[in-house]
């Protein structure tokens, strides 16, 4: 794939909407129902956390500045003290990337951290490429699956897709069952022929 540099200004504080089809590639293969809390850490406006919520999961939403919707909470993933929040089962978030992927490294690393069930994270498809994330996939006894997206999300308004392909890269609960053994799914926008 080559990359090549979008004709948009880059969004503050990386608020990029991910589209309903995305999380719904997310929830086919691993679904949340009514018994699961979810945290959805950099909500927005609650785009992915509305598509969570029709599984029948509770959706807790938090991010660092409250855009067109109220959050459970504000909070700052990256730095605030993750003491302080409410229980929850499991993490499922679109975190913002950063310069070269930095921030979405650092969002992994506490993700996993803090949460020990299941963690699911929108990237970059080429995100486990690399040494250095080394530890959170090749040496990681719970990363379990990276779901590559056939069709690329579409950020901003208009007919024009997103320059990059992008994957959920899912780990299950700690302390997860061995090296190696993550699988890889395929999924694609049903509106444009892809997985049912």
């Amino acid at each position: 794939m080559t990359v090549v540099a979008s004709n948009y200004a880059r969004k503050e504080n990386d608020l990029y909407q991910t589209e309903p089809w995305a999380t719904e590639a997310l929830l086919r293969n691993f679904p949340f129902g009514p018994r699961w809390i979810v945290w959805e850490p950099a909500a927005g406006n609650h785009l992915m956390a509305d598509v969570i919520r029709e599984t029948g999961a509770k959706v807790l939403t938090s991010d660092i500045v409250t855009y067109d919707r109220e959050h459970d909470t504000l909070f700052d993933f990256l730095w605030g003290d993750h003491a302080t929040r409410e229980p929850f089962d499991a993490l499922i978030t679109n975190p913002p990337y950063g310069k070269g992927n930095r921030q979405a490294m650092r969002f992994a690393e506490l993700a996993l951290h803090h949460c020990r069930g299941p963690v699911a994270l929108l990237l970059t498809a080429k995100f486990d490429f690399g040494k250095t994330r080394a530890h959170l996939f090749r040496d990681n006894r719970r990363f379990t699956a990276k779901i590559a997206l056939l069709d690329r999300i579409q950020w901003f308004p208009g007919a024009t897709t997103g320059t990059e392909d992008h994957a959920w890269y899912v780990w299950g609960p700690a302390p997860g069952e061995g090296c190696g053994r993550a699988r890889t799914l395929y999924e694609g926008n049903p509106a444009k022929g892809g997985n049912p």
